[in-house]
């Protein structure tokens, strides 16, 4: 017989391993109450990759641990191992086998009515410029402040949905405004009864919504299903859910949705496949034969029946973002690999330019103003520190104005002679660079907060105020005088990501986002 090892006996003979942590059964016990047995969420978000792509494991087993501050996500520590708590993290981080449908039935069924669909207030109930309301998106505790321009005092502050994303968007009267959240909730928010009107998941995760230039529409664009969901605007209730494919049956997610109102479209850039769409929702567009918009240059047909036929524009290369002109014929969209941008003219539906642009132009934070009696668009970069500034007649580039790191915002207003634009992308992510619109130099840097990110500059109706957000959870919005670039005054608000002032928002102003 041959001898056994005294170190393989002891192995033989040791106690049966502790067995390994029961990921779902640890989920359904303590998660799927606020979750969703499914995961795809209920009083809390969802939790699949998709919808935790910007919360690191790391942190994710911290908010497992400890909970989450000023929230109802309780922690586990007492009840769960360190091994069992990384293995839930893997668990949810784990996509399903099957993605579930979310179509019109299921839509439905999640609307909540807060509020009747027609306010029967006439006027605010508040005395502040109902047009100089800035809309303040707290991430950090995800709630929204509604703080009054003039005073620069908050009105109110409510829960929001899970992570709100694409920000939000307004009825042009200013009064009615839009969020969408990660994990699909669209919100309707009344700004003059300072109250919540409706609810609606629009999808699993989505992108961001528009809202139509009469008002009548929201338009949600999804990563997760790949559809856009149209939205009667007064009810949040349903209209149709549209499919995102191209001819051979692929599907992609909707990189971004947005208003183009001269032309009473909706337009979407798709994030994997290279076309561009514009879905109309004028009455009096060309008419609809057996399901099949006709396009009478090429005499083709796309199969999309019922309402909001999108056209499509095929592209060289998939549009991650764009950036439209003040006429709205033209949108310039960032290329995926970044270097290039492509101008597309939607009325001819194709590419008409290349323009070589550095790093990944953030084209979606891009601004516009008048400069030597022509049109020019500034980007910030999000891997170079350079604002790249374009002229909109020759789609050529005017100059590349350093900066002190890759940014992700640039903001301005018409009255003001400066824009701002973060180095959020980088180790100076607390500074903020004022850049001489005249003379398209760089002039001083601002800090107002040293080690806190500091981003996402908004002006007020007037110009006279730019405010700052300091992206802490000890953070602040920072109001600085917009033209001696002194600071005014200071509010606390919990990592406040953004802010929207109604009037610049309504009116398209060339120095904020659409």
């Amino acid at each position: 017989m041959r001898s056994v090892p005294i170190a393989c006996a002891l192995i033989a003979y040791a106690a049966p391993a502790i067995a390994a942590p029961d990921a779902a059964s640890d989920y359904r016990q303590h998660c799927a109450a606020c979750h969703g047995t499914d995961r795809l969420g209920g009083i809390g978000p969802a939790l699949l990759p998709d919808n935790l792509e910007r919360l690191k494991r790391g942190d994710a087993v911290k908010v497992v641990t400890h909970g989450r501050v000023a929230t109802q996500m309780p922690g586990f520590a007492a009840s769960l191992s360190a091994e069992q708590i990384e293995a839930l993290v893997a668990h949810v981080y784990t996509p399903l086998p099957v993605m579930p449908q979310w179509g019109m039935d299921e839509i439905r069924a999640t609307r909540i009515e807060h509020a009747p669909a027609e306010p029967t207030a006439t006027r605010p109930v508040h005395d502040a410029d109902p047009l100089n309301l800035f809309v303040v998106v707290e991430a950090g505790d995800h709630h929204v402040t509604i703080l009054d321009g003039d005073r620069l005092e908050p009105l109110a502050r409510f829960a929001s949905r899970y992570a709100l994303h694409g920000g939000p968007k307004f009825t042009p009267d200013g009064r009615f405004v839009f969020f969408a959240s990660r994990d699909g909730w669209v919100s309707k928010y009344d700004l003059w009864t300072l109250s919540l009107i409706a609810e609606v998941r629009v999808g699993i995760n989505t992108r961001n919504v528009a809202v139509s230039g009469d008002g009548r529409y929201v338009m949600a664009g999804n990563y997760l299903p790949h559809t856009l969901v149209a939205l009667d605007a007064r009810t949040l209730q349903p209209i149709r859910v549209i499919e995102v494919r191209d001819r051979e049956g692929r599907s992609s997610r909707v990189s971004g949705v947005y208003d183009a109102a001269p032309r009473r479209s909706f337009v979407a850039a798709l994030k994997d496949i290279p076309e561009l769409w514009e879905l109309t929702y004028d009455d009096h567009a060309e008419p609809v034969y057996d399901g099949y918009v006709h396009d009478y240059r090429s005499g083709e047909g796309i199969a999309v029946p019922g309402p909001f036929p999108p056209r499509r524009t095929k592209l060289d290369d998939i549009l991650d973002d764009f950036f439209f002109d003040p006429s709205y014929a033209y949108v310039i969209g960032a290329s995926r690999d970044g270097g290039r941008g492509q101008v597309v003219n939607l009325d001819v539906r194709r590419k008409i330019a290349e323009v070589p642009l550095p790093g990944l132009p953030h084209l979606a934070s891009g601004i516009s103003w008048i400069w030597r009696g022509r049109t020019i668009l500034a980007t910030p970069n999000l891997k170079e520190g350079v604002v790249s500034v374009i002229d909109m007649k020759t789609w050529k580039p005017i100059k590349e104005i350093p900066t002190p790191g890759p940014g992700f915002f640039l903001r301005s207003h018409e009255a003001s002679r400066y824009a701002w634009v973060d180095a959020f992308n980088s180790p100076h992510r607390d500074t903020l660079q004022v850049i001489d619109k005249e003379t398209l130099e760089p002039g001083p840097t601002l800090t107002p907060a040293p080690g806190k990110i500091a981003a996402h500059v908004e002006f007020s109706r007037d110009g006279r105020y730019a405010l700052a957000s300091v992206w802490d959870m000890e953070g602040a919005i920072v109001v600085y005088d917009a033209a001696t670039l002194t600071e005014v005054k200071r509010l606390p608000m919990v990592k406040p990501v953004g802010k929207y002032n109604v009037f610049n928002k309504i009116m398209h102003s060339s120095g904020t986002s659409h």
